[in-house]
């Protein structure tokens, strides 16, 4: 599929017509729709917290299953009017960019080169492996079998890599990655009474949030659960940096409008700087995941090379720290004397609740377009950020064709991708678990995002795959046109659309751009460009 991608990249717009005039009839139909569709650019973020710039509580919801009611069944409307006078626009997509291989260090001749023994991670791939070690894939080698570089490596499969790095930050590995999502682990973790037993500022604090007045710890439960981020990891960042859960004192000044200390007059109040904690977080995680990030730029512009055979949640601590800290500042808050400390003083061990994330031979479910068949919606947004601004490149944008651009009511549907349990029904927000045990925070989940309070699905319903869940809308986050957003979470990490386990929906295999929103949808010889605008490019069914 890669080498088609390249191809198609390297194309102009006039052999782009050409491959669409060259489609299979029914393609050829599906991009007759008319050229006079509306539809509006889609930015498309989480709710109430602008964007700041490129680049197990006991306020969850309730695990009891409701009652069930018998879900809606897909309705033979018939499909979106088609308009034998449409016309290829002239728009020329943004292109597909195969990732770059990024340069190894240089190794004179004569240098003898020790060869490193690495065990394998959950969630390590050798593309990754090779950009953390800086090496190339066909440097790695092992006893057992190595899957192709794009591919999840064994969970415990050791590897021998050349060592190539000679300096790097700190090497200790400081929590498990079950730590730093919101895991299975960490669902009977109840924040508010913990917080109660400490006794500080937060179970006083007061914010008024999109859906009313919440708690302190209520607002830590929300921000956790809708980041995908540890309950025990944010309390305990949230002590380490201003002494909010054990300090019953009233804090004053930038301390009180700005706990975690980033201070910022679009970021004031405990929910905001909390939801910017887990985008840093989210950042430096992800980044690793995704073989984006390999040093860290400290406060004082010096750069760090990353310790090669740390795990994801150790790297998003390091990176987190390193956004204003000096060298020594950043050495202190990673010592054992540091943040950990903390952390330990709370809840012990953090190894004790590590849990496994990625088994063995996980794959994703079988999964559909989000939307009925023979309907045509437009792909508007490629790989982008899962929930706040662009830490996961894990979602994905589809609109309904429209006369009328905008924040328009739609009559169309979405459908549940897979067979699923509503976990989660509210504020533009339907969240579906495969699973089935009533927890959004293991095993496969779907979030949808920007479904109208209107027919939307309640929670508790069991739903089929192509079941009615709602209408596409703005609700529930900043968008300027009606559209769906969905994205993937496996045991509470979110699953980036063009990884080792692709997001493909009916068959459509996703594969991102070089910026977030852009990228493709791939199946076979088809592509379906992603673009907020009414181009035939973007047109797709199912």
């Amino acid at each position: 599929m890669r080498h088609i991608i390249a191809a198609v990249r390297t194309t102009r717009l006039r052999d782009e017509v050409l491959l669409i005039l060259h489609l299979p009839n029914h393609v050829k139909r599906i991009l007759c729709v008319a050229a006079t569709l509306l539809l509006a650019i889609l930015a498309c973020t989480r709710a109430d917290v602008p964007a700041v710039g490129a680049n197990g509580s006991s306020e969850l919801a309730s695990m009891t299953i409701a009652p069930t009611t018998p879900a809606p069944k897909a309705s033979s409307t018939s499909p979106a009017e088609i308009s034998p006078e449409a016309t290829v626009t002239p728009f020329e997509p943004e292109p597909l960019v195969s990732p770059t291989f990024p340069p190894t260090p240089t190794v004179l001749a004569t240098e003898k080169i020790e060869t490193l023994l690495y065990e394998a991670q959950p969630g390590d791939t050798l593309w990754t492996v090779a950009v953390h070690f800086g090496v190339v894939p066909g440097d790695i080698e092992s006893r057992d079998p190595l899957p192709d570089e794009r591919q999840l490596i064994d969970p415990g499969q050791l590897l021998l890599i050349p060592s190539r790095i000679a300096v790097t930050g700190p090497t200790t590995r400081l929590i498990p990655d079950s730590e730093l999502v919101f895991s299975p682990h960490a669902t009977d973790f109840d924040v508010s009474s913990f917080a109660a037993n400490q006794g500080g500022y937060l179970v006083s604090y007061r914010e008024y949030v999109s859906t009313g007045w919440l708690s302190g710890p209520e607002v830590v439960a929300h921000v956790a659960r809708d980041n995908s981020i540890n309950p025990r990891l944010l309390l305990a960042l949230l002590e380490y940096q201003s002494g909010w859960v054990t300090d019953p004192a009233t804090p004053s000044g930038d301390a009180l409008d700005y706990p975690m200390g980033f201070v910022d007059i679009r970021m004031s109040g405990l929910q905001d700087q909390l939801t910017w904690l887990a985008n840093e977080l989210g950042n430096g995680y992800y980044g690793w995941r995704a073989g984006t990030i390999s040093e860290v730029t400290l406060n004082d512009g010096l750069g760090v090379r990353l310790a090669p055979d740390l795990n994801a949640g150790t790297v998003a601590l390091q990176y987190y720290f390193s956004l204003r800290q000096t060298i020594p500042e950043w050495e202190r808050d990673l010592s054992p004397d540091g943040f950990i400390e903390t952390y330990i003083t709370f809840y012990g061990d953090p190894w004790a609740y590590q849990y496994p994330l990625y088994e063995i031979g996980v794959e994703q479910p079988s999964l559909i377009l989000p939307f009925l068949p023979g309907h045509v919606w437009a792909f508007t947004g490629g790989p982008h950020g899962a929930w706040e601004r662009e830490s996961a490149w894990a979602a994905l944008d589809f609109a309904p064709a429209s006369m009328e651009s905008g924040c328009v009511p739609s009559d169309e549907w979405a459908v549940a991708a897979a067979p699923a349990i509503i976990v989660r029904s509210g504020e533009g927000v339907v969240v579906l678990d495969l699973d089935g045990d009533g927890r959004e925070q293991s095993g496969w989940a779907l979030l949808y995002l920007h479904i109208a309070n209107e027919g939307r699905v309640e929670v508790g319903t069991l739903v089929e795959q192509g079941d009615l869940i709602g209408h596409p809308s703005c609700v529930g986050g900043i968008a300027t046109g009606t559209h769906i957003h969905i994205a993937r979470k496996y045991n509470g990490e979110w699953i980036l659309a063009d990884g080792p386990l692709p997001f493909t929906l009916s068959g459509w295999v996703a594969v991102a751009g070089s910026k977030p929103y852009q990228g493709a949808l791939v199946k076979g010889d088809q592509i379906v460009y992603a673009c907020p605008c009414s181009t035939q490019e973007t047109l797709i069914t199912r």
